[in-house]
């Protein structure tokens, strides 16, 4: 759970004064200077956010400007300015470094909106000759400009939309049949291995960039720049990072990508179980290695997707579109699209099955390495298990149950007890309800692997109506007229000892 922002204002209201002391009057310096004492207080509270510390000391430079009494050189007020618009640069562009490679600050603030000569004035003031004064009053006029619309506003108005405009993010397929296209090539010579060696490591790198742009784009997708600092709620991974690897995913797991075009190359020849061909292997998992090794949980992002595509319901043959239906279905997708694809299915099945069986190769510690296959399986399991679907599921969803049953007999006697739907659904309450249900529930404990002290084994065991002493889990115990329970309709609290 994220946890609570904090602000420095009370509510909105103070905010919108700032705001109007800021903007109502440019020329009026008293509402300037009335701003930046509010802002001083508030930074001596709580650290500001980047915006309005930026807005700060951009005004603070402007009053300074402004004053004709003031004794401040020519040369004071130019690096006073240059280090203002230094400082709203870098405090933007710098967190949004997320990838394990370093991206230009240009393709960052192009992300962000941000004007580009903002960068180059950057670039000027550190490394080379500072501005004149003329450019750097129009560049902190047009920075106020740029945080009105860019935090001011949304802020004040969450249904406002960012006016920055933001560069969308660059298509991740090319990028993958570059890495495709120079893997296929050194499978089918391995003497090509060394020769496309930097490629391949840049076409590597490429993708994890994307990552990185993708991170940044994320922030765009859910309403704008995010000015918030990012915080440890303690998530495995933020909403940034599970956002670009959706997007990762659902690409990956589209025909052409880990699932060949061509479908005599999808599963083995005389495949009985869910094996992808050597070539498949050779090509992709060498790059699922890399980005698991610096994004941990890559798999469960790539069988949520999987899990979600091998759930959906067939397409209805009988169904009939309207003539709005079908203008969208021809404009939207081919007919071929529209119709099964068993093969496509199945090489999905076998990348689910390959995942949880290498998704720890990655991870060094063994107790996480568990956690990450637990954790796998759960998801695979949730999607396509008993009652997940309303109408059931495919075979390739079927296959991958089958081949993940196999290996644990724990968890093929627990599907074989949950998908025992049944028999007919009575009107009214049976007598031998409980008893079925206390014996589906023994069974299921039976195979949970726990144990129990034998401390507590006499304040756990339980008699059947048969007459058999029954083993309740740790923690459980049966009350009885001793401890002070006794018969009440549902609903009535009755106090035990």
């Amino acid at each position: 759970m994220r946890l609570p922002r904090r602000v420095p204002w009370q509510d909105l209201s103070e905010l919108e004064q700032v705001c109007g002391w800021i903007y109502a009057d440019e020329n009026d310096l008293d509402a300037k200077r009335l701003a930046v004492n509010r802002l001083a207080a508030w930074k001596a509270a709580v650290p500001l956010p980047h915006a309005l510390e930026s807005a700060h000391a951009l005004l603070s430079v402007i009053l300074q400007d402004g004053n004709s009494a003031s004794s401040s050189s020519y040369l004071s007020l130019r690096m006073s300015y240059a280090s203002a618009i230094i400082r709203l640069v870098n405090g933007l562009v710098d967190p949004l470094q997320l990838g394990a490679y370093a991206r230009s600050i240009n393709s960052i603030a192009q992300q962000l909106g941000l004007p580009a000569w903002f960068v180059e004035l950057r670039h000027a003031a550190t490394h080379e000759d500072l501005p004149s004064l003329e450019v750097l009053r129009d560049a902190s006029r047009e920075a106020m400009s740029w945080l009105l619309h860019n935090y001011f506003l949304p802020t004040l108005n969450p249904s406002t939309p960012s006016t920055a405009p933001a560069q969308p993010l660059r298509p991740l397929a090319p990028l993958l049949k570059e890495y495709k296209t120079l893997m296929k090539a050194t499978t089918r010579d391995a003497t090509l291995r060394v020769q496309y060696r930097t490629e391949i490591a840049k076409a590597t790198r490429d993708i994890e960039r994307w990552i990185a742009e993708a991170k940044v784009a994320s922030a765009s997708a859910n309403g704008g720049v995010g000015w918030e600092d990012a915080q440890e709620d303690g998530d495995e991974e933020d909403t940034q990072e599970r956002w670009a690897l959706d997007q990762l995913a659902d690409v990956l797991i589209q025909k052409g990508m880990l699932v060949p075009l061509s479908k005599k190359k999808r599963l083995s020849p005389g495949q009985t179980s869910l094996a992808l061909p050597r070539s498949t292997l050779m090509i992709w998992s060498p790059l699922l290695s890399d980005i698991q090794a610096l994004h941990p949980t890559l798999p469960l992002h790539l069988v949520s997707a999987i899990t979600a595509h091998l759930s959906r319901p067939p397409p209805t043959a009988n169904a009939e579109p309207g003539p709005k239906d079908a203008e969208l279905i021809l404009l939207s997708a081919p007919t071929e699209e529209l119709k099964t694809d068993p093969s496509y299915d199945l090489c999905l099945a076998s990348w689910a099955k390959w995942l949880v069986d290498n998704c720890t190769k990655a991870v060094v510690d063994a107790d996480e390495a568990e956690d990450l296959r637990e954790s796998v399986v759960v998801r695979i399991i949730s999607s396509l298990g008993p009652g997940a679907t309303d109408n059931g599921v495919s075979k390739a969803a079927n296959a991958l149950l089958e081949a993940l049953s196999a290996e644990r007999p724990k968890l093929a006697t627990a599907l074989s007890i949950l998908s025992q739907g049944p028999a007919h659904t009575p009107q009214a309450w049976e007598e031998n309800a409980i008893d079925v249900m206390d014996g589906r529930l023994r069974t299921l404990l039976a195979f949970s692997g726990d144990t129990q002290d034998p401390e507590d084994a006499e304040m756990g065991d339980s008699t059947s109506p048969s007459g058999e002493v029954l083993q309740l889990p740790p923690g459980w115990r049966k009350l009885t007229e001793r401890d002070g329970w006794r018969p009440a309709p549902i609903g009535v609290y009755v106090g035990c000892a």
